[in-house]
């Protein structure tokens, strides 16, 4: 049966001489892999430029409940990245956050306010006029809320964020497992934040370090063999 659908990129791998195997996170169908024949020749069809790091396609499948690699009948980038590519900072970004996503959605349903959230954040980014050095941050945590263990925000009082349970809380948590001042008012902000004014946060780059290490091992607490990271030190790298 075919299907209309938009789609997210997380993966691709080659497969065979011409051909390669592309795992997308579509909106109606949820994570497929789809076996594209013949993208990696000169005059393909659906060529394999469609399939790099959170391409944002749209797409006419066939889908059969029972197979494991699905196919593709029409695909096309929309929208188009125009900055994305060009932009070191913004393409280091986005292939962190595809690694974030990419480890987090292994067996993932369709869940359109999901899926929403990252095509509209990287379209987003894509068009921003220049990113916000925050931009993953507020990216990651926005998302954990969607994956189910966000937390809610922090009441008057609340000066401590434990990162095991998930939730700000006003007395130190007995355990290792928590951010302290200033770290948990910069978090609230980022939480609390529109996307439109994360250009004037600019947290300091230390601090952007340390929110970044402990909100990947939030993350590594809360998601079940998520594994090593390891994109976000060339990350730091670029915005420091």
């Amino acid at each position: 049966m075919l299907h209309k659908t938009r789609g997210i990129v997380l993966k691709s791998t080659n497969y065979s001489e011409s051909s390669l195997i592309a795992q997308v996170f579509t909106e109606k169908l949820g994570l497929q892999s789809y076996l594209v024949k013949g993208a990696r020749r000169p005059k393909a069809k659906i060529g394999m430029m469609l399939f790099q790091p959170l391409s944002l396609l749209d797409m006419v499948v066939h889908f059969r409940e029972q197979s494991t690699l699905q196919r593709i009948a029409e695909a096309r980038q929309q929208p188009s990245f125009q900055s994305i590519p060009y932009d070191i900072m913004k393409s280091t970004v986005v292939l962190f956050l595809n690694e974030i996503l990419h480890k987090s959605l292994r067996q993932q349903a369709a869940d359109e306010p999901l899926f929403n959230f990252v095509f509209n954040a990287i379209s987003w980014l894509d068009s921003a006029e220049k990113m916000p050095p925050d931009f993953h941050l507020f990216f990651l945590l926005r998302l954990s809320r969607f994956l189910g263990f966000g937390a809610a925000a922090p009441k008057h009082g609340q000066g401590f964020f434990d990162l095991k349970d998930g939730v700000f809380c006003d007395r130190l948590p007995t355990h290792a497992l928590i951010l302290q001042q200033p770290h948990v008012s910069q978090m609230a902000g980022l939480m609390a934040c529109a996307v439109e004014n994360l250009g004037n946060l600019q947290l300091p780059v230390a601090d952007r370090r340390f929110l970044l290490a402990k909100i990947i091992d939030f993350y590594q607490l809360h998601i079940d063999n998520l594994g090593e990271i390891k994109s976000h030190t060339v990350l730091e790298e670029v915005l420091s």
